[in-house]
């Protein structure tokens, strides 16, 4: 088992959301945290809620430079990285075509502009943000973990067919970076892994229209979304638990999408 109490914390889009509620969780446990957010902003508040044994980095996750510096500064600050949690992501939902209702005829479709943004946060930052770290894991000799983002949207929800073939993208990537680290004699060092939630109760997700909030917990088994808290924990005790490596790890209150996403 591994401890977090004096282990380093990599975790970008960690001014807000899940990546917050994981900073908090890590660092009443024990830990420190580098956390990463293109809003420098967002970064200053952030700050001054979690306190000591945290710094912050503003990093464009799109840009290779500003992963690599990151990474580089994480090991400058810290000497150590233990976690990497590239948390940053966005949502631009829209149907990749819509036809009119009246004529038929595609009257609306997703632009590539949404498609790509989605993509480049979303799945080229998330990659540039592991291959950073993991060199700098590998080089100074540091053990820990991978943890990654999925979703349940990964599963196929209409509206989302940039975010959701991201978040399948995430459901795969632990069992490649596994295979690769394994043939190269280091998973027993560096596990990854992917988390996937359901509905989290993020503050843009609670202040949505309550009958379009009720929509959702209507299917959701316990009836209520996912604290980010809950994400966080469950972050926690797979980076504890060295037998969890290499899969994606479902939170969603059994949730189960339909035919219709």
């Amino acid at each position: 088992m591994l401890e977090i109490k004096g282990s380093v914390a990599v975790i970008t889009g960690g001014s807000g959301g899940i990546g917050m509620a994981l900073a908090q969780k890590w660092l009443e446990s024990g830990g420190r945290a580098v956390i990463a957010d293109i809003d420098e902003k967002a970064l200053a508040t952030a700050k001054e809620k979690l306190g000591q044994n945290v710094e912050t980095y503003v990093c464009n996750v799109t840009k290779e430079e500003d992963n690599a510096a990151l990474a580089a500064f994480a090991m400058e600050k810290m000497g150590s990285i233990n976690l990497v949690a590239p948390f940053a992501g966005i949502i631009k939902d829209a149907m990749m075509v819509s036809p009119d209702r009246e004529t038929g005829k595609v009257s609306k479709k997703m632009s590539l502009a949404d498609f790509q943004r989605v993509i480049d946060i979303n799945l080229t930052g998330v990659f540039l943000t592991v291959r950073e770290c993991s060199e700098q894991m590998i080089n100074n000799n540091c053990k820990g973990l991978i943890c990654l983002v999925s979703s349940t949207g990964s599963m196929g929800t209409a509206g989302q067919i940039n975010y959701a073939s991201t978040k399948a993208a995430m459901s795969v990537m632990p069992k490649v970076i596994t295979a690769e680290f394994f043939r190269r004699g280091l998973s027993d060092k560096i596990r990854c892994v992917a988390i996937a939630p359901g509905y989290v109760g993020t503050e843009m997700v609670k202040n949505m229209n309550q009958k379009a909030l009720d929509k959702i917990l209507a299917d959701v088994p316990i009836g209520r979304l996912i604290e980010p808290e809950e994400v966080a924990t469950l972050a926690c005790d797979i980076y504890r638990n060295e037998a969890l490596a290499g899969e994606t790890y479902f939170i969603h209150g059994g949730l189960r999408l339909g035919s219709k996403g």
